[in-house]
């Protein structure tokens, strides 16, 4: 029998940084970089895993005893079936082969991919019918708990739910989604910095944690509170004496960050193209000066960006510390300020910079045969 194939698109987030795991508003859109994942089933209880990317075969036992962390990016594949087991849902051996185009350490969340394409193989070739919004769930508490990246719920639910032309505003405690389409006369242009700071794993852990010693500050005065989410700028204004400056400051880009998502949707909505690449432009600025998560390598991208025709607007996407910008640039000036930009990085940095020219395109799924050939 041959094997069948399922993809899982990563994705970029338009605004709304760090507030899916404060219970936040997120906009990101999937991207036409999938994971790949060829399934074929064994005889056995085994999951047999191979990446064309790296040279090493991982083998386990589909049993929760058996499935530990190996460190190694097989830990997302791995980490997904010990949680699908946990969930109870009893998965048949498995061959899978990941394939994953999406570029590693850009911000365009390479793990989420892999997760999801492994889970709906898994899910797929055991027979399993499971909610899209559960599985975004079992992969998130997958990188949670397996990998050790305390991440939100962003990435997975973007890569099973995306669709073609439209950004998805997603309620990060609802788990309710509104779908936003990105109108044709603009394009997605996302420019990788070339760099990944190793703090960047330990830093986002971080940047969680201090927004957790945030609300437990606050909640003494704002009773009732159970995330920045439930906090508006007033308040915090009011109550800024109960903080550290630090707590002060990651509380603030989160309160003002959910603020600047809702008005991002209403432009978009009403075609104001201006008026959502200014809420680009103060999302950027916030997650440079209040959560610290940017670096000079994406500001510099985010200034030339600035320097173009045709810009709507440019931020960081992503955790932060290197990684990629997403800029909103009029489809008629996408392919002269993707050349300029890389051209300009370069003679600044020495850097080569990979450019994309995107449109938002479909979730994962199963893919057709006729699909594969393109």
């Amino acid at each position: 029998m041959n094997p069948r194939v399922y993809r899982a698109p990563g994705r970029v987030n338009l605004i709304g940084e760090h507030t899916d795991y404060n219970d936040g508003f997120v906009m990101p859109a999937a991207l036409g970089f999938y994971c790949w994942a060829a399934a074929s089933l064994r005889q056995d209880r085994k999951l047999v895993i191979s990446s064309e990317e790296f040279p090493e075969v991982v083998e386990a036992e589909l049993s929760l005893d058996a499935l530990h962390p190996m460190h190694t990016w097989s830990d997302y594949s791995v980490g997904v079936a010990a949680q699908l087991e946990e969930a109870g849902f009893a998965l048949t051996g498995a061959n899978l082969l990941i394939h994953g185009e999406v570029p590693i350490g850009a911000g365009l969340s390479s793990s989420a991919s892999i997760e999801v394409a492994t889970a709906l193989a898994l899910a797929g070739e055991s027979g399993l019918s499971i909610d899209r919004t559960a599985l975004a769930r079992i992969c998130q508490q997958a990188e949670n708990d397996f990998v050790g990246m305390r991440c939100g719920i962003m990435d997975q639910f973007i890569s099973l739910h995306g669709r073609a032309n439209h950004a998805l505003m997603l309620d990060c405690r609802s788990l309710s989604f509104e779908l936003v389409p990105i109108p044709e006369s603009v394009r997605l242009v996302i420019c990788n910095t070339g760099v990944k700071h190793k703090l960047a794993g330990g830093e986002y852990n971080r940047r969680r944690e201090e927004c957790e010693e945030a609300v437990r500050s606050l909640e003494r005065v704002l009773p009732g509170i159970r995330a920045l989410r439930d906090v508006n700028l007033e308040q915090l204004e009011e109550n800024r004496r109960v903080l550290s400056e630090v707590a002060y400051k990651r509380a603030h880009h989160v309160v003002t960050e959910n603020v600047r998502v809702l008005e991002g949707m209403e432009a978009l909505r009403k075609g104001d193209l201006q008026r959502f690449g200014q809420c680009m432009e103060e999302s950027h600025w916030s997650l440079r000066a209040m959560f610290e998560v940017s670096c000079a390598e994406l500001d510099l991208m985010v200034e030339l960006a600035n320097r173009e025709p045709g810009v709507y607007g440019a931020r960081m996407t992503g955790g932060g510390f290197g990684g990629a910008t997403v800029n909103l640039v009029d489809e008629r000036s996408a392919e002269t300020f993707a050349a300029n930009i890389a051209k300009a990085y370069r003679e600044k940095t020495g850097i080569a910079c990979a450019t994309y020219i995107c449109m938002p395109a479909d979730g994962a799924g199963l893919v057709e045969s006729s699909k594969m050939a393109e």
